[in-house]
């Protein structure tokens, strides 16, 4: 590890000091996987800067959470182990301390809220860790676990507001500069604030002139209000639920403040795109808070050109349904997967017609409908719906100009 002892930039007076984010590197070497930090050239080359990737989406429960979670856990008094934990979480932090406390022989409980998704529950019954899943918040799910926690007698672990925790986190920071130490900046996501907390720390250190940018999804806009004084809305459903965060720490608003140097909103299809673009690029699976860092490099690439930037793929913990969702609606995006709506006469022949010049023309026929019924189209006519397969969006401008060509009404819906 770097030597986080020399450096001119203060850091006093914070809740957690550099030799604390020495200590937990320590006490977490051999149990936790130093992730490989790797450059990407394809990343690069389409942004206009150089990337480096740190995977912590390949720890053993795909998620840097392990870092915190056990810093927190060898820590415990061994009365307090007696007595276990208990946790609310998203997902990530709570297969951090189940399997973590599984291997130390510690009880633990974790409260998960409702709409989680499904393979994190699973996952964290499968560490050995008792789950109670209710709350439609994580706010209410941690109001659950600490009075639960206080009438069973368990010691609470925060997944971010904790020294400790933050500590843990603070370890990527480390790896990260001591792996390319030539690094300006790096881009991290933020939910309860944890992981770049503890990371600005580490970093800042090694390298005052670093600059630290946060990213959370426009749906969850918590620390950037609490930075910016702002009230914007933090409400729905987002890809990146690991960071759908209505409360940011107390602790960890301090030290953003401090030391982190800016935070970029995310909107749904950036992440999307993000994701999508780490599985077709990278061959990583990466969930959409993991994926938060690079969509806000491809939203506004020219904030970062020419620079080394460093981004934190948090974790890969996401449904293979969603998955498969987001890699289809992104090839809808690029052109290359299109619904068309075509009036046709109800007569025989037509669909041959039609399917005989989309071939003509290259696209390739995934689904049809024929929709009769429930249509203002005169009954001699019909709905005729496809979806089609195309090289790219020039591709597809293509098979609608030779379909209006041939007298054929066809719109994208």
């Amino acid at each position: 590890m770097a030597d986080i002892s020399q450096s001119s930039f203060d850091l006093s007076g914070l809740p957690v000091a550099p030799e604390d984010i020495h200590a937990a590197a320590k006490t977490i070497q051999g149990a936790v996987v130093e992730t490989p930090c790797s450059h990407s050239r394809t990343l690069s080359s389409i942004c206009g800067c150089d990337i480096w990737l740190k995977f912590e989406n390949l720890q053993f429960t795909s998620s840097f959470k392990e870092r915190g979670a056990l810093n927190r856990l060898t820590a415990l008094t061994p009365e307090e182990r007696a007595r276990g934990v208990i946790a609310m979480s998203a997902g990530n932090h709570a297969q951090g301390v189940a399997y973590h406390a599984k291997r130390l022989g510690i009880p633990a409980t974790i409260v998960m809220p409702i709409g989680t998704p499904m393979v994190k529950i699973e996952n964290t019954r499968h560490h050995g860790a008792e789950v109670v899943v209710t709350g439609a918040t994580l706010e209410e799910a941690a109001a659950f676990a600490r009075s639960h926690g206080e009438a069973h007698g368990m010691v609470f672990v925060h997944p971010y507001d904790d020294p400790l925790v933050i500590a843990g986190q603070g370890t990527i920071g480390l790896e990260m500069l001591k792996a390319v130490p030539e690094l300006d900046t790096l881009v991290v996501p933020i939910g309860g604030g944890g992981l770049i907390s503890g990371i600005a720390i580490a970093a800042k250190l090694i390298k005052p002139t670093l600059r630290i940018l946060g990213v959370e999804a426009w749906l969850y806009p918590s620390m950037y209000n609490a930075i910016h004084d702002g009230n914007l809305p933090a409400r729905g459903d987002t890809l990146a639920e690991g960071i759908a965060v209505k409360s940011p720490g107390k602790i960890t608003t301090e030290i953003v403040r401090r030391l982190v140097d800016d935070i970029a909103l995310v909107n749904e299809a950036e992440l999307e795109r993000a994701v999508a673009t780490l599985i077709s690029i990278e061959k990583t699976v990466v969930e959409g808070a993991g994926a938060a860092g690079l969509a806000a490099l491809m939203s506004d690439p020219s904030r970062f050109a020419g620079e080394k930037v460093g981004l934190v793929l948090s974790g890969g913990n996401i449904d293979t349904r969603l998955i498969a969702s987001v890699l289809t609606r992104e090839l809808a995006r690029e052109g290359r997967l299109t619904q068309l709506s075509l009036d046709i006469p109800d007569r025989p022949g037509q669909l041959a017609a039609v399917a005989a010049l989309l071939a003509e023309a290259g696209a390739n026929i995934i689904e049809v409908s024929h929709q009769r019924t429930f249509s203002d189209l005169p009954a001699k006519a019909t709905l005729l719906q496809l979806v089609i397969e195309t090289r790219d969006a020039a591709h597809l401008n293509e098979v609608m100009a030779r379909l209006s060509a041939s007298g054929l009404s066809a719109r994208c819906t």
